[in-house]
């Protein structure tokens, strides 16, 4: 689940993720984008066997993680 929401929305984001977790099985990351930080929500999340991501954008992580692969590549 990709969160571009305020923090304070966060919390019942992470039930409803948690809820299709359990009903499906198939759920395993919660990313909140750059800027956005609930710990009581990661927690939560986590302690539901999520992997929980906090403020970090997913294309500059995408482009860091190009770049580290190149490198080793070298």
């Amino acid at each position: 689940v990709d969160i571009f929401r305020p923090a304070q929305d966060v919390p019942p984001i992470v039930e409803q993720a948690v809820q299709l977790r359990e009903k499906y099985g198939v759920l395993s990351v919660v990313w909140m984008q750059l800027g956005i930080v609930n710990e009581e929500a990661a927690k939560r999340a986590a302690d539901e066997g999520l992997t929980v991501v906090m403020d970090k954008c997913m294309m500059v992580e995408s482009k860091r993680l190009e770049k580290e692969k190149t490198r080793k590549h070298l």
